[in-house]
Formats: C-alpha cells, sequence, structure tokens
C-alpha cells in the first residue's frame, strides 16, 4: 500500500515537474503540447493507464488553473490518447518480455533434456525418459505412443496417474503418425477427432512425430489447458527432430554393436545348430521378442534346428503352401503386424501362437532357394520397424556366411566319418552310406539311388526311398546314361553335376529313352518326379559310379549350391577349398563396414598395432589421419539417409582413389575416417592429409558440399606408441573442427 502511495505521489510530481518546465523553457509554444504528450506517453508506458491518466489529470489541472479552461477539452483528449498509446506500448512490451523469458526458459528445459537424453542408450530408454524431461515445463501431461494393432498404445508417460491402454488411430496422435507433421489443436473440444485421455483432459493439444531415420516410430503427445504459442511450438519441433536425429543413431549403434557380436560369437563356433542357436541367443533380446526359432530344409520338410521360448510339439513342417515354404519359395521376408488379420498363405502349427512375427530366410551363397528361414515373433500384435527389418536383413546375411562355413565343415567331416567308417566294410554298406550321406546332405534332395560300374554296366548298389530289391536287376551301359545326363561327355568325364527338372523336360520320358523296360517308371514314379540331379563320379578318365538325386514336390528343389555340395563328393579337396574361401568371407564381413567396402575400426585397431611393430623394428616414420567428415549431418538431415549413405560411398571411393598403395583407409564408423601411412614423416602426413581435404571438398550433393576435419599425428617424432599416437591425431582433429580448419598445421 505505501509503495503504491509513494508512486502515486511520484507520478503527480513527475507530471507537475514537467509541465513547470514545459511553461518555464518554453522555446517555443507550438512545442508545448507534444512535450507534455511525450511526458504523458512515457509515465504511461512505465506504469500503465493509470500512471498515464493520473500524469494527464495533473497536467490538465495545472493547465486549467494557470491559463484558463479555453483549449482543456483538445488539451485532454491530446493527452487522453497519449496514456493510451504509452499503455498500449507497454503491454506488448510486456508480451515480448513475457515470450523471450519463456522462450528462453523453454530452450533451457529442451537443451538440457536433449543433454540428458544423449547419454541414454537404447530406445525403449529414450522414450520412458521424455515425458518425464518435458515434463519440467509445467502444467499438463507429456506422452509417448506407438502403434499397436490398429490404434496406439502408451510406453510412457508423466503428469497424470493413468492413460488409455490404446487409443484409436483417428485422433491428434493418429493424424501425426499417418502424415509425419506435427498437429496441433488449440481447442481440443472444436476438434471432432479428439480422443480425451483421461476425464480431466482439455485446453490444447499437441503432438509430434518421432522418427528413425525416414519412418515414424513414435508420437510424443503434449496436453495442457493452456495454447502452445507459436514459438513455443517451433521450439517443441525442433527438439522433436533432434529426438529423431538421437533415434536413429541409437539404431545406427545397435545395428553395428550386433553385427560385430554376432560375427564375433559365430565365427568360434562350428557346430550348424550351435550357431543357430546362439543367433537366436543373441537376436530376440535385442528385438524384444519372446518366441523365435529356425528351420532348415531337408527333403520335403522344413525341420526346427533351434527355437527358443517356443512350447509347439511340431519339430518339421512338411512340404505345403504354408508360409514358411512361401519364405523359402519366394526368397522374401514376411512381416506380420497381426496374425489374425493375415490374408496370405496359412500359418503353420508352429507359428499359429503368434500374433506379430516376421518369417525371414537366412541366405546361403549361391542358392537360390532359402532353405533357411528365421521366425521370431509374439503373442500380440507388433509393428515392425524398417530400422529392424534392415538389420534382420544384415544380421540374416551374417548369420548365413557363418552357417554356411560350418555347413561346409560338417560335410567334410562326414566325408572324412565315411572314409574311415567304410575301410574294411562291406560294399554294400559302403554304397548305402555314400547315398545316405549324398542325400542328407545336398540340399533339395528326398531320395536317391547310387549305380556302380561292373564292367560295361552300371547297377542299381544302394537306394534311399526305393525298394533296392526290384531294381537290383536292372542294368544299363554308358551310352543309356549319357542320354540321361545330357549328351555332354566332356561334363561326365569332369564329374559336373546335371540338374533336370519337370518344368523343362519329362523327366518320365526321358526314363523310358534309356530303360529296357517299364521297372524303373513304376518303382521310381518317375512321372511323379519334379526334379533330379545326377553326378557323375569319375577316376582317372573313367566314371565309377552315378549318383541320382531326387525330388518330387519342388521343381527348382535342385540349385547352384545344390551342385556345388554335391561336387564335393568327387572333388574332396575342391570342398576343402571352399571352406578357406568362406571362412575368409566370414572373417572379412567382421572387418569390413558394409556400406563402404572399407575396413572398420576392428580392421583399424589391428592394422595400426602391426604397422607401428613393423616401423619400430624398421626405423621409418609412420603418420597417423583420423578424419571427421563436416557437412555429412546436414545431408542426412536436409535429404535423407540413403543420400547421407551415398555421400559416404564418394567419400570413401574418392579417398581410395587417392591414397598411395602403401597407404590404409578405414572407416571407424559414423562420419569418421583413418588412414595410415607408413613411411610419412610429419610434413609427409601433413600433405597428404591437404590433398584428401581438398579432394573431398569437391563432393557435393543437391548443393550440400562435404569437407574434412583431419588431425595428424606422426611416429616416432611426435608419439611413440598406439595410444599416445591416437590420442594426438583425435584431439587435432577435434581442435581443427573447433578451429573451422581442414587440417591443424603445428605451430
Amino acid at each position: 500500500m505505501q509503495n503504491r502511495v509513494l508512486t502515486v505521489w511520484f507520478i503527480a510530481l513527475a507530471s507537475a515537474l514537467a509541465w513547470l518546465l514545459t511553461h518555464w523553457l518554453r522555446p517555443d509554444q507550438r512545442y508545448e503540447v507534444p512535450w507534455l504528450m511525450t511526458g504523458v506517453t512515457a509515465l504511461a508506458s512505465l506504469y500503465g493507464l493509470p500512471g498515464g491518466l493520473l500524469a494527464g489529470g495533473v497536467a490538465l489541472g495545472l493547465e486549467a488553473a494557470t491559463v484558463g479552461a479555453s483549449d482543456l477539452p483538445w488539451l485532454g483528449l491530446v493527452l487522453l490518447v497519449s496514456a493510451l498509446l504509452g499503455n498500449r506500448a507497454r503491454l506488448r512490451l510486456d508480451v515480448v518480455l513475457r515470450r523471450q523469458s519463456q522462450t528462453t526458459r523453454q530452450l533451457t528445459l529442451l537443451v538440457g533434456a536433449l543433454e540428458d537424453l544423449s547419454h541414454l542408450t537404447t530406445r525403449e530408454a529414450v522414450f520412458a525418459a521424455l515425458p518425464e524431461l518435458l515434463q519440467r515445463q509445467g502444467e499438463g501431461h507429456a506422452s509417448i505412443w506407438v502403434p499397436s494393432g490398429e490404434g496406439f498404445r502408451p510406453v510412457a508417460f508423466s503428469g497424470t496417474p493413468h492413460l488409455p491402454g490404446a487409443i484409436a488411430p483417428t485422433g491428434v496422435v493418429g493424424r501425426a503418425y499417418a502424415t509425419g507433421q506435427t498437429q496441433y489443436v488449440a481447442d481440443v473440444h472444436k476438434d471432432p477427432g479428439y480422443i480425451p485421455a483421461t476425464p480431466a483432459s482439455g485446453g490444447s493439444e499437441l503432438a509430434l512425430p518421432l522418427r528413425e531415420g525416414e519412418q515414424v516410430v513414435a508420437v510424443l503427445n503434449l496436453e495442457r489447458r493452456e495454447p502452445f504459442p507459436a514459438e513455443e511450438r517451433q521450439g517443441l519441433e525442433r527438439f522433436a527432430h533432434a529426438v529423431s536425429a538421437q533415434l536413429a543413431r541409437l539404431s545406427e549403434r545397435l545395428e553395428s554393436e550386433l553385427l560385430n557380436r554376432l560375427a564375433v560369437s559365430l565365427a568360434s563356433i562350428h557346430s550348424p545348430r550351435a550357431i543357430l542357436e546362439q543367433a537366436l541367443e543373441i537376436l530376440m533380446p535385442t528385438l524384444g521378442v519372446q518366441h523365435g526359432g529356425i528351420l532348415m530344409q531337408q527333403g520335403a520338410r522344413m525341420v526346427l534346428l533351434a527355437s527358443r521360448g517356443t512350447s509347439s510339439v511340431q519339430a518339421s513342417i512338411p512340404f505345403s503352401r504354408g508360409l514358411v515354404w512361401q519364405v523359402y519359395r519366394s526368397g522374401r521376408p514376411v512381416f506380420i503386424e497381426s496374425a489374425s488379420a493375415h490374408e496370405g498363405a496359412a500359418l503353420e502349427l508352429l507359428l499359429e501362437a503368434l500374433e506379430g512375427l516376421v518369417l525371414h530366410p537366412v541366405p546361403l551363397p549361391g542358392g537360390e532357394r532359402q532353405r533357411v528361414v528365421l521366425y521370431l515373433g509374439d503373442e500380440r500384435p507388433r509393428l515392425w520397424r524398417q530400422s529392424e527389418r534392415d538389420l534382420l536383413q544384415t544380421a540374416c546375411r551374417t548369420v548365413g556366411l557363418a552357417l554356411e562355413t560350418a555347413l561346409i565343415r560338417e560335410r567334410l567331416e562326414g566325408l572324412l566319418h565315411l572314409a574311415r567308417d567304410t575301410v574294411e566294410a562291406p560294399p554294400a554298406q559302403v554304397y548305402q552310406q555314400v547315398l545316405e550321406a549324398a542325400v542328407r546332405l545336398v540340399p533339395g534332395a528326398e531320395k536317391g539311388s547310387l549305380l556302380v560300374r561292373k564292367g560295361e554296366h552300371f547297377y542299381f548298389q544302394a537306394v534311399v526311398g526305393f525298394d533296392l530289391e526290384a531294381l537290383a536287376g536292372l542294368h544299363f551301359n554308358e551310352a543309356d546314361h549319357l542320354r540321361w545326363y545330357g549328351e555332354d561327355r566332356q561334363g561326365w568325364l569332369r564329374g559336373e553335376p546335371r540338374i533336370v527338372t519337370a518344368e523343362e523336360v519329362s523327366i518320365a520320358q526321358i526314363s523310358r529313352s534309356t530303360a529296357p523296360d517299364d521297372t524303373l517308371e513304376r518303382v521310381a514314379a518317375m512321372d511323379r518326379m519334379q526334379a533330379n540331379l545326377t553326378l557323375p563320379i569319375p577316376y582317372r578318365g573313367e566314371v565309377l559310379a552315378l549318383l541320382n538325386l531326387d525330388n518330387f514336390h519342388d521343381p527348382a528343389a535342385f540349385d547352384a549350391y545344390s551342385k556345388e555340395v554335391a561336387r564335393s563328393f568327387s572333388t574332396p579337396v575342391a570342398a576343402i577349398l571352399h571352406e578357406v574361401r568362406n571362412r575368409n568371407l566370414l572373417e572379412e564381413a567382421a572387418l569390413t563396414d558394409a556400406l563402404t567396402g572399407l575396413p572398420n575400426r576392428r580392421a583399424f585397431d589391428r592394422r595400426l598395432s602391426e604397422e607401428l611393430e613393423r616401423a619400430k623394428r624398421h626405423g621409418y616414420p609412420l603418420s597417423l589421419l583420423v578424419m571427421d567428415l563436416r557437412g555429412f549431418k546436414q545431408v542426412n538431415d536436409r535429404l535423407g539417409h540413403a543420400r547421407g549413405d551415398e555421400a559416404l560411398v564418394r567419400v570413401a571411393q574418392a579417398l581410395l582413389l587417392e591414397r598411395r598403395k602403401s597407404d590404409s583407409l578405414f572407416r571407424w564408423g559414423g562420419d569418421e575416417f583413418a588412414a595410415i601411412l607408413p613411411h610419412a614423416d610429419s610434413l609427409g602426413g601433413l600433405s597428404v592429409a591437404q590433398r584428401y581435404a581438398s579432394l573431398v571438398e569437391t563432393i557435393c550433393l543437391e548443393g550440400l558440399c562435404m569437407g574434412l576435419n583431419i588431425g595428424v599425428a606422426t611416429f616416432p617424432e611426435e608419439a611413440n606408441s598406439q595410444q599416445t599416437l591416437l590420442q594426438l591425431a583425435d584431439s587435432r582433429m577435434y581442435r581443427a573442427k573447433e578451429q573451422g580448419v581442414a587440417v591443424l598445421r603445428p605451430s
């Protein structure tokens, strides 16, 4: 109260003083009114309309007492307008200051939230933390919604004790997800699609889509009673973009870590079944699924070799038009959000308990049919994000490489065991074991027969799936077999496998042209045979035996992969070399960046240690370049991750073309590269770094140009250990980045 009285007296005295000064100075009577207007406006802008009116009243009173009342109405109107203008200026200034304060506070909170989020290592942790971090901004509530079935379910929220377990896709959250655009409703009661989160919901709602790469994966929803000003909405949109970038980084890191873990852990396992079990053990927790298994084709059945969380007693799936065999035939993965709404191929009994599931081929090198199928799923609907699909594709390729190596080992060991077990075995037992091993190991084989040369003719000596006694009397000469084989004498003598299918020719008709009677057609059911693989087994220019492998369900059962496996029976040395090749492929997959083809960080660590040891031993210098790609984030953010990947590939290709033959280039990960330069002192290292930087600056995508920040360190001139060399180059790279230069030159 006392302050208010003092304010009134101050305004009155200030007004009186202004009036006195105006009349005392009187430089020109024309300026008397403007001076009074200025004073009233100033006081109104400081103390509001009451202050302006008081100031105008005092001035009018003094004017009336000294000059007279002739012009008082006009002067009063002018001073009233001045008071109103001053008050309006004060109100607008208050609004600006209040918005600035709110914006500053919001930015501080959002920056703090981003800093907190940057320490989180999983997508789920980011979602769990977001609502609580945003709740610091004040009233209302925040929640994260993800797709579930035909609607959305909350995964995290704050500011309210509870939320519904699911909402329909027709509301603000659904629109934000469907359009990928921010949705704002200033008054939710005017929105016909509004879905109240709680009984007390009302006011305004802001829904912000969150992305992983190009795909919307969740919606951040904010509700409060007061509207969201435009500046605040813009700040929250930028915050959502930053969170999306964090989600993309986490997704990339997850894929990198998963592939590294798969490659490292599977490389030391030699059993196919153990490899598949280990793959499930790694993949299922990463993707957060409760059920999974891997099936492999064996003849006319898909056999379950590894499983986790599956209680089904179905250990194998016979050939059918079901979903598993669809993946086998098409070679394409099948992602199902809700099995109850699935209208495609029928689900096998093994999968009936699952609602959200994926069936993904595990490719084996050279195979046309996808003989290994991975399934993962949950008992509730699930949306498979694009990042999960990409991760599964890459992971299955890695598992396929490891599995192929293990299968080659298994086949080789089978042949070695076969050779050992048949040393003293009777001929009939040897023939039968050879044939059974072939039917078991050659992909696509269901049944088979082995004909062995005796003199000028070949006789049935072993069968799988047929009646040997009924076929024992049949024999064929070499000319008969050449017609069956396809009249390729050179291939016959080299032991090349031959495939014939019912889609191309009539297998029964070829058989009739070579057989003396209908016994073979009748016993072997040649009219129902869909595919046959014939393998001559030569020895020193003479074919000693003929191996026939048959399939009665799939014309495309045998492929190039089947031929390769079959060939190993006649050329075991080739099988050993094939195993070595595939081991190299697996090792290379663990040490190579899949995108750029450059060696990765693991390869860098190994190579740097080796090169430093060599430099120490021979006494020559070695320079290390640590490079950070400038402009990459801008390309990613504005043009998308596909163009970002293109930028990385173009940079890698440019560096490869520029490097010396003795230099080694690596991609550390993300937008970081490194180079090891043997025989390069500090000046040589700086020269190479400058060339690299100049070259990369010529790479542009749609007007966005790349650049490098490079740190250079030299052994032994500046560092004498691997750790010191790395730290020095890394710190110089960051200093170059801070100073805005491509290469930091020593002072």
